[in-house]
């Protein structure tokens, strides 16, 4: 009997590749489950990184502290996304990224290991990783592009697009550190847009 945050995991995958009964429940023996209370990390800087958490409940972020103490958050992972180190799972160098729970959430591990294997096993979760893998690459990239090129405002609009869920609820805070304003400043453009709007 499939759960269902297997099942989401499931119609994760099923965007990219189609596996068989047998394929999904060998895959599905290789996960593990984990709590990840508010504020707790799950990975900290200087660890090495050697899962990939697909996030079913909750949401986490991946983010790094400047000499000065401020965090500039690379990445919000709200239900059904993927989130790692990827520098650190790829290399198995210490990471640089801190990632935490910003509510209380629930996450499925795939170790690197496992998922290693699992080209073995199944080859087309090789395509699988490797579509996920290169929108992360080309969403950081068009990210740093944007933080140069577009305005508060812009930069705003496209975390609505990116992350619909989470505008309403996480911290306001957090949204500001991720497009790089003060939180006083995203109210201002929060009035903006909701004006706009009607």
């Amino acid at each position: 009997m499939v759960t269902e945050a297997q099942n989401i995991i499931l119609q994760n995958i099923a965007r990219h590749i189609t596996l068989t009964e047998a394929e999904a429940s060998h895959f599905l023996s290789l996960l593990t489950v984990q709590n990840v209370s508010k504020k707790q990390f799950w990975l900290k800087e200087g660890e090495i990184c050697r899962h990939s958490a697909f996030v079913f409940e909750g949401c986490l972020r991946g983010y790094t502290v400047d000499a000065n103490g401020f965090e500039h958050i690379l990445q919000f992972a709200p239900p059904n996304w993927w989130i790692s180190d990827m520098y650190s799972l790829l290399t198995g160098n210490p990471g640089q990224l801190m990632i935490d729970a910003l509510e209380p959430t629930r996450i499925m591990l795939l170790a690197k290991s496992d998922q290693e294997q699992l080209y073995k096993d199944i080859p087309k979760f090789e395509r699988f990783f490797r579509i996920i893998t290169e929108n992360s690459l080309v969403a950081n990239r068009q990210r740093v592009i944007d933080a140069m090129s577009l305005t508060a405002r812009e930069r705003y609009e496209q975390f609505c697009q990116r992350y619909p869920t989470l505008i309403n609820s996480i911290p306001q805070k957090q949204i500001a550190a991720y497009i790089g304003v003060t939180p006083e400043f995203l109210s201002k453009l929060r009035s903006i847009r909701n004006k706009a709007k009607g």
